[in-house]
């Protein structure tokens, strides 16, 4: 079941928030604390205990568990950090297996304009001191893939919703 149309909008405002934060300490120090996620996370489970009983939960459980365990691969071998899996795993807990694959494209396109908007960004001429304060101007760190995940998040919902 997608909980994007059930829960309720203040709920959704709170996860929109915690992405909101998510990306900005993404961009700001290449990390993403776990209370972030586990708010995320939680959230869906209220969307679940406001919902009632659920038929289709497996499929959320599913994606989520499916995307911990790919994402914990795709993290040994260093192609995305913790902090972006823990925060993805638990968006997947908001959508179903029909809503899931489109979240991931969603992810996927915005993480790709991302690459390409930050690549432009880091070869400004940036005086040394600006770049010193926050990893999304510093050449040759990694992507901050936060905001690509809200982003995509955000997409699904809006096309949940309608």
């Amino acid at each position: 079941m997608t909980l994007l149309m059930s829960a309720p909008t203040w709920l959704l405002a709170i996860v929109f928030l915690l992405f909101v934060l998510a990306a900005i300490e993404d961009m700001w120090r290449l990390r993403i604390h776990d209370w972030v996620s586990a708010g995320i996370a939680v959230g869906a489970f209220v969307a679940i205990a406001l919902d009632g009983p659920i038929v289709g939960l497996w499929e959320n459980l599913l994606l989520f568990s499916l995307i911990l365990a790919i994402g914990t691969l795709i993290f040994a071998l260093g192609l995305l950090g913790g902090g972006d899996i823990k925060l993805l795993a638990a968006s997947a807990l908001w959508v179903d297996l029909d809503h899931g694959w489109k979240m991931l494209v969603a992810v996927a396109l915005a993480g790709g304009v991302e690459m390409l908007i930050v690549t432009v960004i880091r070869y400004l001429p940036w005086p040394d001191s600006w770049r010193e304060r926050g990893a999304l101007l510093r050449r040759g760190e990694a992507i901050p893939y936060a905001l690509a995940i809200g982003v995509g998040f955000a997409g699904i919902s809006w096309v949940a919703r309608l």
